[in-house]
């Protein structure tokens, strides 16, 4: 499926977020995520701390990737790099043809906000905006009508089968439904590519299901999805499986 941004939207991107001219769409689909060399050294009082050891990894567009292995394995952090959230110590990472940390800082915010959606696992919902409210939240910095904001914000929380719910604050709805008003707010700017960090580690197991039958119909509908997680029974619900080991594929 081609990317969901509207075209309107990516006529007036800044340019340097433009897939280069050389990189043709079927090739660019096929190589959606190409990360290649990819490094990660943290240094502090100690010794340095290698969290990912030379990961090489290529993902198609639509894909539902998931990402697993234990704790300090350099998942989340192989995440973070994923959404221009922290640098490589070497390596690059380029999603749907552009390089991702070779773009200056506004210009990788403007990446941030147009290609993706992030899902976390404790909601980070503003607890005194209503669901509606905090998924228009993503919009704010858009350049369109307040009422045009408000309907897309209402579409997407009738996506997630929260229709009614839209007035209520996070407090009075349920772990489900708040996690269903973060898939709401990553999705509300149509973004190509989610990222979900532990999306179900708070959830008991009836409604891990529910929001992983949430993020199947949202591969169906063609977005890419990289999903961290600890849990194996979720394992079903991906394309493919990466598991890391002291930073590297296992």
């Amino acid at each position: 499926m081609a990317v969901v941004i509207k075209q309107t939207e990516r006529e007036i991107r800044p340019e340097a977020l433009t897939p280069p001219a050389s990189h043709p769409r079927d090739e660019r689909a096929a190589r959606f995520i190409d990360v290649r060399g990819l490094e990660k050294t943290f240094s502090g009082d100690g010794a340095p701390v290698r969290a990912l050891r030379g990961l090489d990894l290529v993902a198609s567009e639509g894909t539902f990737l998931g990402v697993m292995g234990q704790s300090g394995s350099g998942k989340s952090t192989f995440l973070a790099m994923l959404g221009g959230l922290s640098h490589p110590s070497a390596g690059s990472i380029s999603i749907d043809g552009i390089d991702l940390y070779a773009l200056g800082g506004e210009k990788l915010a403007d990446f941030r906000r147009e290609y993706l959606g992030f899902v976390f696992q404790s909601f980070n919902l503003v607890p005194y905006l209503t669901a509606l409210e905090n998924v228009m939240l993503p919009l704010a910095v858009k350049k369109m009508p307040a009422a045009g904001k408000r309907e897309r914000a209402l579409e997407v929380l009738e996506r997630v089968g929260l229709a009614d719910r839209g007035g209520h604050l996070p407090g009075k709805l349920s772990g489900g439904e708040q996690e269903r008003v973060a898939i709401a707010r990553a999705l509300v700017n149509e973004p190509p590519l989610i990222l979900a960090d532990e999306p179900t580690g708070a959830l008991d197991s009836e409604t891990t299901v529910e929001i992983m039958d949430l993020f199947a119909q949202l591969r169906r509908d063609g977005n890419t999805i990289v999903m961290v997680t600890h849990n194996p029974e979720i394992r079903r619900y991906f394309d493919r499986t990466i598991v890391l080991r002291d930073g590297r594929l296992g």
